[in-house]
Order: C-alpha cells, then structure tokens, then sequence
C-alpha cells in the first residue's frame, strides 16, 4: 500500500524532542525522508556517557522503524545555517518537498520587566529562523517549477500560537513573534501559491520540555489514556498539511490539541465609519468612536482569549 508522503522529503526544525520529534516520526511515518534539525552538538547524557545528540537520536529512531532519515544540528536563526539545512536535504534526496518550521525558545517575562537580549532572542529564533527556511526552500520551489514550466510540489507548515490568538500577558515576545509568522504564512502563501507550494499555520498546544512550567498546573491522566497536550495530537495535522490531499489548504491558521483541530476565521471588519468632512478632526472621532466603544463589551480587545477554552466534546 503507497503512503501519502512515499517518494517525498521533508526538512523539520527543532525536531529533536517534543513536537518536532513527534511531527519527524509522522511524516516518516507517513513515507517521507525527514532531516531532523535541533540546534547543537553530540555530548553527554546525564550518566557521562556519549551521547549521539537529540537530531540523531531522532533520525536513528526513523532509520530503526525502516525509514529514511539524517541529522542537522545547525541554528536556524543563522542565515547561512539555514541554508545549509535546506541545501542538505536537496543533496541527500534530490529535492525538498516538505518544510515544517517548530524550532523555539521561549524567555517569558512582563513587558514592563524584559529585557532587550530576551526580546531579540525569541524573535530571532521563532520569526526569523522561520524565514530564514523559507527563503531557501520557497527559492528552491521557484527554481524547480521555472525549469519545469508547471507547478512542483510543496508544502510548508509554520507553528505560531495560542499566544498571539488570545494575548499572554507574561509572554510579549512570544505572542509578537507568533503573530508575526501568521503575517509571513499568509505573505508566503499567496506569493508561492503560483509555484505549487501551500504555507499553513498551526496554534498547537503541547506538553514539551519547552513548555514545561506553562503546563505544570495541567495534570496528565491516569492510567493508560493519551495525556490531551501530548504532541501525538498534533503531529497527525502537520502530515496532513504536508500531504497532497492538503492541495487546497493554503493560507489558513488551525489551533490543535487534545483530538481536536479548530480552522480559524480571518479578521472581519467589525464597524466603519465615515467623516462628513474631508478628513476626520479629534471632535468627530470622538463623536462616533466614543458612543461606539462605549457599548462594547468591558475588557474585549482584538485578542481572542476564548480560543483558550476550545477543548474536544
């Protein structure tokens, strides 16, 4: 029986632990080669013996099920690493088909309090790492589809998050750089779409080692029942975006946790207004906007936390 990913490859940041690894073994899974990216050297366990790193343990793991894999421990936040890593999979396989961008950091703190090195860092890493991926592969995307003079195939799934959706409070750099890959998923899908590629954006919720303490109140069940912030919720969801029966997903925002999957609306206007001169003046705005916010709910701003309590019934 042909698997949906047979006969494709795949590039996944951050795959060593967590979500990365559990998306990695999916999309093997599935049948495609995988490069798994994490960020650093082989070294030593905490028993002092070597220790392969978490991307090869990754890739070892798929090779061990009968799949195709290799390693890459280069930064993504690096241009030139970034490129290498898309480069590696082109060399190893011939092509690049599939490229999930999961690679993070986080460095929580109150806006009032953070420091300068935490704003730069996460932004480096989540938005521009998730960038710096994209350039390469959607440069290699174009390549192919003017040499071919059609459409090839190809798929990216961005990871943005709850953060961005519903505004946390203790995480600005966070909720900036998530929001910012949704603008660059829509950007990247509609400047690709002509060349065969589809960019999506997944919200997932998960118990990691990066989020650790922002579920440590979150108590897994007992017994043999999947913990609901498992990553294996939402690895099934980046195969299917990855696949080509996702041909005409493009440009959407999906939140995944816990067996469920909820699609995401785009913005709508909410009201319009109109001066009745030819540019609005201070008291005109206060006329129409005043009255107008005055009548909304307390507290509603453009943040929408009810996304928080989206569960699966």
């Amino acid at each position: 029986m042909s698997l949906p990913l047979q006969g494709l490859s795949a590039v996944v940041t951050g795959a060593g632990r967590g979500l990365g690894r559990a998306e990695a073994l999916e999309l093997a899974r599935l049948g495609a080669a995988v490069v798994v990216n994490d960020y650093g050297q082989p070294g030593r366990d905490g028993s002092g013996e070597a220790s392969a790193g978490p991307a090869e343990e990754v890739a070892a793991e798929i090779r061990a099920s009968g799949g195709t894999a290799l390693a890459h421990t280069g930064d993504v936040s690096d241009f030139a690493q970034a490129r290498t890593l898309v480069e590696s999979a082109v060399d190893a396989f011939g092509r690049l088909d599939i490229l999930v961008n999961n690679a993070g950091i986080l460095r929580d703190r109150m806006v009032f309090s953070m420091a300068e090195e935490e704003w730069d860092s996460v932004l480096r890493v989540h938005l521009k790492g998730h960038f710096n991926t994209i350039r390469f592969a959607a440069a290699h995307w174009r390549e192919r589809s003017k040499r071919a003079g059609e459409p090839v195939f190809g798929r990216i799934v961005n990871t943005s998050s709850e953060a961005f959706l519903a505004g946390s409070a203790g995480q600005p750099n966070y909720a900036a750089a998530k929001g910012g890959i949704v603008g660059l998923t829509t950007s990247t899908a509609l400047a690709l779409g002509r060349y065969g590629v589809t960019a999506n954006a997944i919200c997932p919720r998960a118990r990691t080692r990066m989020t650790e303490d922002v579920f440590a109140g979150v108590t897994q069940p007992s017994g043999s029942g999947l913990d609901p912030l498992a990553p294996e919720h939402v690895a099934p969801l980046v195969g299917y975006l990855a696949s080509p029966a996702a041909a005409h997903v493009n440009g959407q925002l999906l939140v995944v946790h816990g067996g469920m999957v909820a699609v995401v609306e785009r913005p709508r206007l909410a009201a319009k207004f109109d001066s009745k001169q030819d540019a609005f003046t201070y008291d005109e705005l206060e006329a129409v906007l005043g009255p107008y916010y005055a009548d909304r709910p307390a507290g509603e701003t453009f943040a929408a936390a009810e996304v928080l309590g989206l569960k699966r019934g």
